[in-house]
């Protein structure tokens, strides 16, 4: 029976007749590509590593929850032009110690930029933001156009 693999950067899965990486290069490039295509556009720089973001939707507000372990806070750049926001930043990489020999690294450090289009205009004046143990919340409040509203009937 075959095994189900997640899918992610596998670099030990090609046979040695082929550049090893050359094949995960080309997937990497479709699934972006099919994300892209699917959850509306978002942009993202060469990096090596995209913090993962959760948008949601209340009557009155867009909220955005980002995983951003590692990152100072004051190093963020949050923007919001129109209705496509774009948040900055960068993962250091800690001191190596010289004693020690790796076996295995895989967290991803490095700068990013990503953009996304938000499902509605935005009030870029009330805009707040938190950032605790790791998770960056950013409170989006709808403009006044954007927020639904409510037509009575009248009876006549």
């Amino acid at each position: 029976m075959f095994e189900l693999i997640p899918w992610r950067r596998r670099r030990n899965l090609m046979p040695a007749t082929r550049s090893p990486f050359e094949l995960m290069d080309r997937m990497d490039r479709l699934f972006d590509d099919l994300g892209s295509s699917l959850f509306g556009s978002t942009e993202t720089t060469g990096t090596d590593w995209i913090p993962a973001f959760d948008v949601s939707e209340t009557e009155d507000s867009l909220i955005l929850k980002a995983d951003l372990p590692g990152i100072d806070p004051k190093e963020l750049d949050i923007s919001v032009s129109g209705n496509v926001l774009t948040v900055r930043g960068e993962r250091k990489q800690e001191e190596e110690e010289k004693k020690e020999n790796f076996h295995r690294i895989e967290r991803r450090y490095g700068s990013f930029a990503r953009s996304m289009t938000l499902p509605a205009n935005v009030d870029s004046e009330k805009i707040s933001a938190n950032y605790k143990d790791g998770v960056m919340k950013l409170t989006l409040p709808k403009s006044e156009s954007a927020k639904p509203k409510k037509i009575e009937i009248k009876h006549e």
